[in-house]
């Protein structure tokens, strides 16, 4: 099963004017959407001698602390990579106590979330997902619909090619002619469908994989991979990700602005 987020409204973005002065960056270089694969929590509590699962609860208290940075530079949409339809094949332990971790953090945090005018979403499949968890998922993203401010787009069991699948097998039900489907029909069956297309992924820990995190949405998307484990990275290694993708020529594959012929 699929939830069902129908057209939301218009994200009326209010960054922080200080906030702006210390990023540098003019507002229409901002992107738009950032996705972020976080990763490396596991790392990080090795490096302390703690257990993986607390590496994971860093990383799930870190999110917040991102999310109201990105609030604060005009960002309208943060996707966060928070479980893979892969993460499944980890210890039955470590994936029970992920799914606790999400349950209690929504549990804690929905109501000042919503205060906040943070509109949730859920970008992935509900089955197998522990039944209180899943009530909590569909409660905050009910909850939330109608805010404003910024989206925080949480992908949890979650996978590019399930995505794709889903949407496949939808276009498929409907009984829609070959002919009539192109780039937008499509669009409009994925998970993430009514949300612009990610501007820049950020991927930590140092790896270079894009790890089946939304692959049909990030086909122009600018990539910006950096060393800090998940649970590091602060507000200003957020920073510096946004000052990096404001430097670059996006061409969406057209030839560089000073190119002739």
């Amino acid at each position: 099963m699929v939830l069902q987020q129908v057209a939301k409204p218009t994200i009326v973005t209010r960054p922080d004017p200080d906030a702006l002065a210390e990023l540098g960056v003019p507002p229409e270089r901002i992107p738009r959407h950032i996705g972020i694969i976080m990763d490396g929590n596991g790392r990080w509590a090795k490096a302390r001698g703690l257990p993986r699962l607390a590496g994971h609860r860093a990383g799930t208290q870190n999110i917040r602390r991102v999310l109201e940075a990105c609030r604060d530079f005009g960002v309208e949409v943060l996707t966060i990579y928070a479980f893979s339809t892969e993460n499944w094949q980890r210890p039955p332990r470590e994936v029970e106590g992920l799914m606790r971790l999400l349950s209690l953090s929504i549990h804690k945090q929905l109501k000042e979330l919503d205060e906040e005018g943070v509109q949730i979403r859920h970008c992935g499949r509900l089955e197998g997902v522990m039944p209180r968890l899943r009530r909590r998922i569909e409660e905050a993203v009910e909850r939330t619909k109608d805010n404003n401010r910024i989206i925080l787009n949480v992908a949890f069991n979650y996978g590019g090619r399930a995505e794709i699948l889903d949407a496949v097998r939808a276009i498929v039900r409907e009984g829609i002619p070959p002919e009539e489907i192109d780039e937008e029909v499509f669009s409009a069956h994925l998970y993430t469908a009514g949300l612009p297309d990610p501007d820049l992924i950020i991927r930590t820990s140092g790896e270079y994989r894009l790890s089946n995190f939304l692959i049909w949405q990030a086909a122009y998307a600018e990539f910006y991979v950096t060393p800090a484990y998940w649970p590091d990275f602060d507000r200003q290694e957020l920073m510096k990700a946004i000052r990096d993708y404001a430097s670059r020529e996006r061409r969406f594959g057209r030839l560089p602005d000073s190119s002739s012929g």
